[in-house]
């Protein structure tokens, strides 16, 4: 069965079309469409595709415990007023899931294990739907469930987000008299605090692990923690900082909605609007309600048009539609309904300002975005002419938990991400997106696996890697869609250099600049002249990636690949080469991403560790390369506006 949504109201909602109710047909589609794949007595939903690392029984538990907390949303948001079935549905998973007698009951809560984080879903899911569900319960019944969820109290979590799972356990049994340890909820809330970076950016533990679990889970579950609890003077510490992370975070979506690709469990998709949603519920949002519901909307509209859901009604492991690549070991079928996070905002009431008030423009929808966040280490810039939003990633790496001697995770380790295209994944994956390789005689090409953050300011980010006797020192300098990318690389002499652009995917082969005309091969050496042609690769639609070589490279190239890309089947980078002459020598390539005409190139002067950029427009950036570089940019002419810049 499809999805059947309402009408669009463009009198409402004049960017996306979206309103509460076609967030609620969205959220029974996905429930319905459940349904067919339940155990006996709803314990567990056992959804087909690749089983988790944690088994079926673990699998099946999570089919029941995130769709719960969809249903959740969309009972409370309608004060009971659903379908009967469908909270005789979760009635009954609840007594049969708990039941050890039962065939699908659910496993045990042991340490380290995935049904740590399902109980947090079950808890949160239970606290919003306790009239309706928990009260009516048996004594019996509310025993057993509570019995369940008490096997969390003294149990071990990895050090990251999962902390705040006991949290709102722990406080959810607190509040029906349950069994919990006030010291495992405070240590929990404590725990984070060593992992705020300032600016309301969370890491995801120890180390620099900046991604969407600062927004979906360590900005969420403390701020429904404090909901549950009452606790007002955390509660107002949380808020402070979720508002000044949504003053940032709303430059993180595409014009058509699409979020910016980047970072681990993106098969959760639309959960990336839980903390826009969050703001609003808490009181906290910097936005105005319609921009809220513009931005969330603009999301669930951008995956509901790209098949996800998929003709089933279910959520596939994948970006738009299925792509396994993308999903990690710990995810099974029924990850993707962490998505259900996305539809927090059912819980503001009907006559809500974020409901009733006209959408009001994006960012995105305005003028060019240039947004500097030190704490991560990132550099966005955003085109309104093709609603792109990028990312230049000088700080992210999640290093602490990367294989040392595995490959360096494309979601962390790339020099740019983008809302329009992805990191080539798996074994079919060149490796040539979007990060600068210095390849020795033999082919072995240097790694990016801990980066070392320099500096971000303004329209300006540097940092560093380190793979032995390699180094790099990166200096990126932005304008409008263009980034300009500064290297200075230290190798020993016979290296080749390799910088390559974003990875374009589309449903056909790519490979060709122009209608007609043929990409430079891999070996094609560069005109001699400053305006050389690009290494270039254009989608029928006019999406456009690119790189040119601005000062150092000699060859241009295209690396092609299948299913390696979650925004299509066929992919293609391009990227420039140079011959490396030993000590330390200085790359300038100009990187873009653009749905419209590529950027005019700028002149580029290299005087040792001193690059001068002049824009076309007449502004000029002059970067000091160094142990620390440093930029000093002058104001374009007023023939070429600057974009407003956020800092």
């Amino acid at each position: 069965m499809s999805l059947h949504l309402p009408r669009s109201d463009a009198r409402l909602s004049g960017h996306t079309g979206y309103t509460r109710a076609h967030w609620e047909a969205v959220a029974d589609r996905l429930l319905d469409a459940v349904v067919p794949y339940a155990t006996d007595g709803f314990a567990q939903f056992r959804l087909p595709g690749r089983a988790s690392r944690s088994g079926p029984v673990s699998d099946g538990l999570e089919g029941f415990a995130r769709t719960f907390l969809l249903a959740a949303f969309r009972i409370a948001g309608a004060r009971g007023q659903v379908a009967p079935e469908l909270l005789e549905r979760y009635a009954a998973g609840l007594v049969a899931g708990t039941d050890p007698a039962h065939p699908y009951a659910w496993p045990a809560l042991t340490d380290m294990s995935q049904q740590l984080v399902e109980a947090a879903s079950v808890a949160l899911a239970l606290h919003e739907t306790r009239p309706w569900l928990f009260d009516r319960l048996s004594a019996g019944e509310r025993e057993r469930v509570v019995d369940w969820l008490a096997g969390f109290v003294g149990r071990r979590t990895p050090d990251n987000n999962w902390v705040l799972f006991r949290v709102v356990v722990e406080q959810f049994l607190a509040g029906v008299g349950g069994p919990y340890e006030p010291g495992e909820i405070t240590g929990g809330l404590e725990r984070i605090e060593e992992w705020y970076a300032g600016d309301g950016w969370y890491s995801d533990g120890k180390g620099k692990n900046f991604d969407y679990y600062c927004g979906w889970a360590l900005h969420l579950y403390p701020s429904l923690w404090a909901r549950m609890s009452g606790d007002t003077a955390r509660q107002e510490l949380y808020a402070a900082r979720l508002r000044r992370f949504l003053e940032r975070y709303q430059h993180f979506f595409a014009a058509d909605g699409g979020p910016l690709h980047q970072g681990r469990s993106l098969t959760y998709r639309y959960a990336t609007v839980a903390p826009l949603w969050l703001g609003a519920l808490t009181g906290a949002s910097p936005l105005p309600p319609g921009r809220t519901r513009r931005i969330a909307s603009g999301a669930l509209r951008h995956f509901t048009e790209r098949g996800a859901p998929d003709e089933r009604g279910l959520l596939t492991l994948g970006w738009h539609d299925a792509f396994l690549p993308i999903a990690q070991d710990y995810s099974g079928p029924a990850s993707p309904y962490w998505a259900s996070k996305a539809f927090l905002g059912l819980l503001l009431p009907p006559d809500h300002p974020a409901w009733t008030d006209p959408e009001e423009a994006a960012p995105i929808d305005l003028a060019d975005q240039t947004l500097a966040m030190p704490a991560p280490g990132w550099l966005l810039h955003g085109t309104r002419a093709d609603g792109i939003v990028r990312l230049v990633n000088h700080g992210s790496d999640r290093d602490r938990v990367q294989d040392p001697n595995g490959v360096p995770d494309p979601h962390y380790l790339k020099f740019a991400y983008t809302t329009h295209t992805g990191p080539e994944l798996g074994d079919q994956a060149p490796g040539v997106d979007n990060h600068l390789a210095v390849i020795a005689p033999d082919g072995t090409a240097s790694a990016r696996r801990r980066i070392e953050p320099l500096t971000v300011s303004d329209r300006f980010a540097a940092s560093a890697y380190q793979d032995g006797p390699v180094r790099v020192v990166t200096a990126s300098v932005v304008e409008g869609a263009a980034e300009i990318r500064i290297h200075q690389v230290t190798a020993p002499a016979g290296h080749q250099v390799r910088d390559g652009g974003h990875a374009l995917a589309a449903p056909v082969p790519l490979g060709a600049r122009e209608e007609g005309e043929p990409v430079p091969s891999a070996t094609a050496p560069l005109d001699a002249r400053e305006e050389a042609a690009p290494a270039l690769v254009r989608r029928a639609d006019g999406l456009t990636s690119a790189v040119r070589a601005l000062h150092g490279y000699t060859g241009a190239g295209l690396a092609t690949a299948e299913g390696a890309n979650a925004f299509g089947p066929h992919s293609a980078t391009p990227y420039v080469t140079g011959v490396h002459p030993g000590g330390t020598a200085v790359y300038v390539s100009l990187v873009w991403l653009a749905g419209d005409r590529e950027p005019p190139a700028p002149a580029v002067r290299v005087e040792e560790e001193l690059v001068t950029v002049t824009w076309p427009g007449g502004g000029t950036a002059t970067v000091r390369l160094g142990a620390v570089p440093t930029c000093s940019q002058s104001a374009p002419s007023r023939q070429q506006e600057r974009s407003p810049t956020i800092s």
